[in-house]
């Protein structure tokens, strides 16, 4: 799954530290969703993008020939 993580939150001007804290994870969780390594659970992608202001479709893009 791809998703606009980085992008998103460099354009809002939040560091990483910040929005792990926001978001009660780690540095480290938003390190690997923002590369690609980890998919967030399904309660911590609603989180992400509550705290955005936007749908989930908008920050992670699901492509149907991965399984």
């Amino acid at each position: 799954m791809k998703n606009r993580l980085e992008e998103i939150r460099k354009k809002r001007g939040i560091n990483q530290e910040e929005l792990a804290a926001a978001l009660e994870v780690s540095r480290q969780t938003i390190s690997s969703l923002e590369n690609g390594r980890y998919n967030p659970s399904i309660i911590l992608a609603i989180k992400i993008a509550r705290h955005f202001g936007m749908s989930v479709e908008e920050i992670f893009i699901y492509e149907e020939d991965e399984q």
